[in-house]
């Protein structure tokens, strides 16, 4: 039941806020536009606390204001809504494909969104490429976000981590912040069904731009892959111990 309310409550706000923002986007500048983008995201990490109780921890510091680029683990479709809640005034690379929901393309410009060409290959290196032209154009920096993977994965799993955040980071010369969660055990890929818990949002130490594009990309995965079985683990174990309380267990030990 409180998925099918968190559901309702979500895609309603959501219609709402894509009305909102493409007027918002009519304004000159970004101010306007990111402010009613960070505070839809803020909502909806709000829908998830009270309807869901889904409780978002965020370990280590986001790089606010920073010209950063933010490489983070993918498995719910709430990964960027959160990320926006928690980083402030942030650019990241979506697929194409976000493009066919009404007015998001719009407003995906007028951010400054990097709209990356989904079918790989030469155009989705030149989008890359255009969209960090773009981007050092803006004048103060910000944080980019991007979602080395290139697409959602199962909690548990992972996917061969994609050029795109050792380009921007050896290109624009800025550090990379691998990020790890554990969200998808929540608020699994895209799925209906919502669950209690804590999900954890936790940024690593910075990675320096490197021109060894390999042995980086490999770290980053190494790193992000690895923390985020820890969070995932961590997760199951509490769940676990809850469990044991609410069928209540008179053993201590079995909750171990």
């Amino acid at each position: 039941m409180r998925s099918f309310i968190f559901n309702i409550a979500y895609w309603s706000l959501s219609g709402v806020y894509a009305i909102v923002c493409a007027l918002l986007a009519l304004l000159p500048g970004r101010w306007a536009l990111m402010h009613g983008i960070r505070s839809y995201s803020r909502a909806t990490v709000i829908l998830m606390r009270v309807i869901c109780g889904i409780k978002v921890e965020v370990r280590g510091t986001p790089p606010k204001n920073q010209p950063v680029v933010i490489a983070a683990k993918h498995q719910s479709w709430g990964d960027g809504i959160v990320m926006m809640a928690k980083t402030g005034d942030v650019n990241f690379v979506c697929g194409d494909h976000m493009l066919k929901f009404p007015l998001i393309g719009w407003v995906l410009t007028r951010c400054g969104a990097i709209v990356v060409n989904t079918q790989g290959g030469e155009k989705a290196a030149q989008s890359l490429k255009d969209g960090m032209a773009r981007s050092q154009g803006e004048g103060a920096p910000r944080p980019i976000l991007i979602y080395p993977e290139g697409h959602l994965t199962e909690v548990g799993t992972g996917m061969r981590y994609r050029s795109g955040a050792w380009r921007m980071s050896h290109q624009l010369d800025r550090p990379v912040v691998p990020v790890a969660t554990n969200l998808g055990q929540c608020w699994p890929q895209q799925k209906w069904s919502k669950f209690k818990g804590t999900a954890v949002i936790e940024f690593l130490e910075p990675m320096q731009p490197s021109a060894d594009r390999d042995a980086f990309l490999a770290k980053l995965e190494r790193d992000v892959e690895a923390k985020s079985r820890a969070l995932e683990a961590e997760f199951a174990h509490q769940h676990q111990a809850l469990h044991c309380v609410d069928n209540n267990e008179s053993r201590a030990e079995a909750c171990i």
